[in-house]
């Protein structure tokens, strides 16, 4: 091995460990968004009572999922 070699195999490997830590943040972002998505549908699937019953309307379903998300 080279002199050169050796200099730049941590870059590429710091590169790689990089590019898993992208990976692993993009699939933690579609874990969540994938739960919030089921969870809109579980309460787009209650009846309107069910839905008052818990302080809810049907169009405050998406402000309510993702409030976390938004300032009001």
């Amino acid at each position: 091995m080279t002199t050169a070699t050796l200099r730049t195999a941590p870059f590429r490997f710091a590169r790689v460990g990089e590019a898993f830590a992208i990976l692993a943040r993009a699939i933690a972002a579609a874990r969540g968004a994938q739960a919030r998505l089921d969870r809109m549908q579980r309460l787009s699937a209650l009846s309107d009572a069910e839905l008052a019953r818990r302080g809810l309307a049907r169009e405050d379903i998406a402000r309510h999922v993702f409030a976390d998300m938004f300032a009001d």
